[in-house]
Order: C-alpha cells, then sequence, then structure tokens
C-alpha cells in the first residue's frame, strides 16, 4: 500500500476517533480535555497540511508525466513519419521485386532462346564435322592446282574462301551462343538474388516497422495509466483535504461553542468540569459546620468527587502551592492564582497538588483535585476570587451559570 493510502486510511480513523470522543464532552468537560482537543485540532491541520503537500506533489508529478506525454506523442509522430517513409520504402522494395519478377520472366526466356539457339548451332556444328569426315581430308590446293582456267582458279578460290569462312561462323556463332547462355544464366541468378535480398529487406523493415509501432502504443499506454492513476489518487487527496477543511471547521466550532458556553462573560471558567455544579455553601454569613454558629464564608463551596480535576480559573501565575498550616491550616492542600488584572483565585481542600509555586498556568489547566484536606467536612472545592487582595463573590463572575444548592431542603436551581 502506498503512503498516500496509508496516510488517507489514518485519516479516515482520526475523524472516526474524534466523532465518538468530542460528542461526550459537555459544556463544562471541554477544557479538562480543552488541551487534547486542541491538539486534535492542531493534529488535523497538520495532516491537512500534510496532505496539501503530497498533492502538490502529486500534481508536479502530473506535470512532468504531462511532459513525458508530450514528448511521447511528439516522439510518436516523429516515428509515424518514419513509418510512412518506410512504407514507401516498403512499396519500392515491392516494385523492384515486381520488377525483378518480370526481369527474371525476361532473362529465363532469353536463357531459353540462346539454349535453344545454342543447341541448335551445336547440331549444325556436329552435321559439318559430320561431312568433313564423309568426304575425307580435302587440300584446298589441291582444289585450286585442279583449276583448268584462272577464271576456274578464282572461283575455286572464292568457295575456298567462303568455306572457310563458313566453318569459322559456325564456330564463332557456336562460342557466342554458349557464351550468351552462360552470361544470361548469371544474369538470372544474379536478379534472383537481388530479389531475395530485397525480399529479407523487405521483411526486416516490416518487424522494424511492427516494432516501432508496439513501442509507441505501449509507451503511450503506461504514461496514460500513470496519469489516470495520479489523478485518482489526486481526486482522493483532495477529497480527503476537503473532508478535513470541513472536520476541522467543526471542530473549531466546536470547540469556541463550548469555550463559549463554559467560559463566563467575565472572562472566568467554571474551576469544575461540567456536570459538577451543585453548591453547598454560598458567600457570605452561613451557619459553621462544626460550632452551628454564624460565621462569614469567604467563598463557595462545589461539592464534587474526590480526585475531580479542578481547572485554573483565569491565566496566570502560582503564588501559592502548599499544605495549610498555622492561619492556613483551613485550606488544607490549596493553590492561589495570581492574575494580570489584579485578581486573584483560590483553590482549597485539595487531595493533591498539580502545580507548584512560580508556575505560570493558562486557563483550564489542571490544577490539582478535589479532596477533603483541611477544615473540611467532605470532598468538595472551596473557591475564592480575590481583587487586590478584597475578597468577592465568586458568584457574580459566573452569573451566566447555571447551578444548583444542595441544603436540608434538597437540591435547587439557584442561578
Amino acid at each position: 500500500m502506498s503512503d498516500t493510502r496509508k496516510f488517507l486510511r489514518r485519516a479516515a480513523g482520526l475523524f472516526l476517533v474524534l466523532a465518538l470522543l468530542l460528542p461526550l464532552a459537555g459544556p463544562g468537560t471541554v477544557l479538562e480535555a480543552s488541551a487534547v482537543t486542541k491538539a486534535e485540532i492542531d493534529a488535523l491541520k497538520g495532516d491537512a497540511n500534510d496532505l496539501a503537500s503530497q498533492r502538490k506533489d502529486i500534481q508536479n508529478q502530473l506535470k512532468a508525466i504531462q511532459a513525458d506525454k508530450n514528448a511521447a506523442i511528439n516522439k510518436k509522430e516523429l516515428i509515424e513519419r518514419q513509418i510512412q517513409v518506410i512504407r514507401q520504402e516498403i512499396n519500392n522494395i515491392n516494385q523492384q521485386i515486381a520488377m525483378y519478377d518480370q526481369l527474371i520472366a525476361e532473362k529465363t526466356e532469353e536463357l531459353r532462346q540462346a539454349e535453344v539457339d545454342e543447341a541448335a548451332q551445336f547440331d549444325l556444328f556436329c552435321r559439318r564435322m559430320r561431312q568433313m569426315e564423309e568426304q575425307g581430308e580435302v587440300s584446298y590446293w589441291a582444289i585450286l592446282f585442279s583449276s583448268s582456267s584462272f577464271s576456274e582458279l578464282l572461283d575455286n578460290y572464292m568457295m575456298i574462301e567462303e568455306i572457310i569462312q563458313y566453318d569459322n561462323k559456325v564456330m564463332e556463332d557456336l562460342e557466342a551462343l554458349q557464351a550468351q547462355v552462360t552470361a544470361d544464366r548469371a544474369a538470372l541468378e544474379e536478379a534472383q538474388a537481388e530479389q531475395e535480398e530485397a525480399k529479407q529487406k523487405q521483411v526486416a523493415i516490416q518487424q522494424e516497422l511492427k516494432e516501432q509501432e508496439n513501442e509507441v502504443d505501449k509507451l503511450i499506454g503506461e504514461i496514460s495509466a500513470r496519469e489516470d492513476q495520479l489523478e485518482e489518487m489526486e481526486a482522493e487527496l483532495k477529497k480527503a483535504a476537503n473532508d478535513l477543511d470541513a472536520e476541522i471547521k467543526r471542530k473549531e466550532k466546536e470547540y469556541a461553542d463550548q469555550i463559549k458556553n463554559v467560559v463566563s462573560e467575565s472572562g472566568f471558567l467554571w474551576p469544575l468540569p461540567a456536570g459538577q455544579n451543585t453548591l453547598t455553601s454560598f458567600y457570605g454569613n452561613r451557619e459553621d459546620p462544626f460550632t452551628h454558629k454564624a460565621k462569614n464564608h469567604t467563598g463557595i463551596d462545589v461539592s464534587a468527587p474526590k480526585g475531580t480535576p479542578i481547572y485554573a480559573a483565569k491565566s496566570g501565575v502560582v503564588t501559592t502551592s502548599k499544605l495549610g498550616s498555622g492561619s492556613s491550616w483551613a485550606y488544607g492542600e490549596h493553590v492561589v492564582l495570581s492574575h494580570s488584572d489584579g485578581t486573584s483565585t483560590l483553590y482549597a481542600h485539595m487531595s493533591a497538588r498539580n502545580v507548584t509555586q512560580g508556575q505560570t498556568v493558562k486557563q483550564g489547566a489542571v490544577i490539582g483535585y478535589v479532596g477533603t484536606t483541611g477544615r473540611s467536612t467532605g470532598n468538595h472545592l472551596h473557591f475564592e476570587v480575590r481583587v487586590h487582595g478584597d475578597r468577592r463573590d465568586p458568584l457574580s463572575y459566573f452569573k451566566d451559570k447555571t447551578l444548583y444548592f444542595s441544603g436540608k431542603g434538597g437540591k435547587v436551581k439557584v442561578q
């Protein structure tokens, strides 16, 4: 499987995980998992960048493939022009072969006629030899001396000369015909050899033609197949990128909505998960749970199971992180954050602290866990807000937060 297809499968898996996990978080729990959610959004953006990079790489490959395809098409055009020349050459060879057929036929006829003439001349030569044998050896001088007159002598001389010329011509014609037969046979054999050479050349050229046609068709076929594959991959990447973009936008909106639901208009974040919104004590005068006398309560108490994460209501610096002692004994394990706007927040009765003095924390960071240390009757968070050192009612910073109160009369909605 290619890296691109593995990446697409991983991205699809990430979508499924996000779809299963995030809907489970309510408005108040987003900041318990806010870092995770933000990280997941960042991861999606990273995946989108990876997809964009891969898509750009594929587009570059497509451009290169297109250039190769254009080069192959140009090569095909050149080869097709060469093929036309080869076909013309083949036609020329076919014409040569046809002319050789005609030439061979003519040479065959000439050879046949020469052989006939040779046979006739040889027959004439043989008859002349037999005639001379039958007549016996005759002295041309005896014929001349047997002449009875000068006129007869001249006639005999001319006759002897004609006989000699005739005999010589018979021999010369025979020799000439024999030479003609030999020449015609050689010419025929040469024509046949040249024709065979032309036929072999024709076969070779036709094979070359077929190979070049196959080469071009194969090349263009391979390029087209690769082009189709890359276009399919680009389409998949484009779809995956679009899906990622849509998912990022959806998650960002969901994250923004959750932040909006959790962070109050004053900019304070509810310090506990969404389900933990039941007060057990308000700010101000109340009956002390230990002395049962009226006493000023400097914060609010929110019921929550032991170990419930406590979040920083605002970004700030940890000015206190310790187990209370002396005048601060009642707070038990507690943390105080100082914020840039002159406010500070206190979180008391923790089972454990998660930050140290001097540390800078962001809104929503887990700074500790609910417990019942110090002067406490059960697991809860004691939460205070101070402005330049003066205590304020924490609920005034969460007017848009739905809260309940649990007392002797049961659980009732207070805002």
